[in-house]
């Protein structure tokens, strides 16, 4: 049976966290905060390192992932505790408000719970297994940064930093007590349509309408059935059209009297199987390509469309009977909860944690109605979660 932990120190740290602003690519003050609570918990300075993933994402990124090491007090294997130091855009500004067993945000933006629960979970596993000294095999702690923007810490954090962990516990999520064993994939795409200006009024023949290119494949995509939730063929996926911009994301179309000669559309492809996101994709793909030809000038110019993608992250699903999966619903019931087994249509940390050989679970610590201004945190199930995370790193029950 391992020592209880302090929950009003961890309700403590959560509202701290929760209060320093860090959005996706902005993560150097929580990450600062972060290195804060764990010296004052007693972590040596020695294990605590950020490593250079900001020199290998394509987005500004202030700084790299937050490592944790902390050597091993009974014979085991090493594993890994990691969450996502970032938070939406709509947490900025956030104040942090607790009101009996939740917290919500003061204003009208989101509070960030997603994903300083996860945070507060980590720090708070940390002061406790110091403070009582209790047996753990080596563990490694991951901070991630620019999750909320594609996932980017994960894919390039430093392997060799790690210390080989044979599985992982990502906390990400709402309840604990839901195991999530595998997610979806994606696929990130945009197109450019370079169309030609004209005088819409003079002499509109002589333009290139990149807006009615734009009107045209998405049309197709929708009467395709190509669009939100798609199934085909047994197999099912989503797609959506998140951004219809301008040059240097100004509006589509400077004035209604200049035929539009640009736009810039961008989306994405999602599915549990890898094959069927490309096949989503390839749908977006060759309905711009076949709009650009139905779109043409007096002289019969057509519009040019130039179209890219990227796989965000790759689809995965542990099986039932995997260790890390049976020693976490272990580790659950051990916690007092009744856990389960789930598949999540949202993209995970633990996407790219697998895809580097790394079997890694997710589960919540109360968070919810994440990245709207609705966002709150339940405080209960935030204790569980830090619950949960003592029984996982001691294999023993709590108190």
């Amino acid at each position: 049976m391992a020592k209880a932990f302090d929950e009003e120190a961890a309700v403590g740290r959560l509202m701290r966290f929760l209060a320093v602003e860090g959005v996706t690519g902005e993560e150097q003050a929580i990450g600062q905060e972060v290195v804060a609570a764990l010296l004052e918990a007693g972590v040596p300075r020695k294990a605590i390192q950020f490593d250079k993933a900001q020199e290998h994402i394509p987005l500004p990124t202030q700084t790299g992932n937050l490592i944790v090491r902390l050597p091993g007090t009974a014979p085991g294997l090493p594993v890994m505790f990691m969450t996502h130091l970032d938070t939406v855009p709509l947490c900025a500004g956030a104040v942090p408000v607790r009101e009996r067993t939740r917290i919500r945000p003061a204003g009208r933006t989101a509070l960030g719970g997603d994903n300083r629960v996860g945070v507060a979970c980590l720090v708070t596993l940390s002061a406790t297994l110091l403070e009582h000294k209790l047996p753990h095999p080596p563990l490694t702690l991951l901070f991630t940064v620019r999750e909320e923007s594609g996932l980017w810490g994960a894919r390039f954090v430093d392997l060799a930093m790690l210390g080989e962990p044979v599985h992982a516990f990502n906390i990400d999520g709402g309840t604990p007590g839901d195991i999530t064993i595998g997610a979806v994939g994606a696929d990130r795409w945009e197109v450019e349509v370079h169309g030609k200006a004209s005088h819409a009024g003079a002499h509109p023949e002589c333009g290139i309408s990149a807006t009615i290119v734009v009107s045209l494949a998405l049309a197709d995509v929708h009467r395709d059935g190509w669009f939100g939730h798609i199934k085909r063929n047994g197999k099912e996926g989503t797609s959506n059209v998140g951004v219809i911009a301008g040059e240097r994301g100004s509006s589509v179309g400077a004035a209604t009297n200049v035929v539009t000669d640009y736009a810039l559309v961008r989306g994405e492809s999602r599915s549990h199987d890898t094959k069927f996101i490309g096949q989503i994709t390839t749908a977006y793909r060759d309905a711009f390509k076949s709009a650009a030809k139905q779109v043409t000038d007096d002289r019969g110019h057509k519009a040019r469309i130039r179209f890219r993608h990227r796989r965000d992250y790759f689809p995965f699903k542990l099986r039932a009977d995997a260790p890390v999966v049976k020693y976490a619903l272990e580790a659950g019931r051990r916690a007092g909860l009744e856990p389960a087994v789930r598949i999540t249509n949202g993209g995970l940390d633990a996407n790219w944690m697998v895809r580097h050989g790394i079997p890694t679970i997710t589960f919540g610590a109360g968070q919810h109605n994440a990245h709207t201004t609705e966002e709150y945190v339940d405080l209960p199930e935030f204790l569980d979660g830090c619950r949960l995370s003592l029984a996982l790193a001691t294999g023993a029950a709590v108190e």
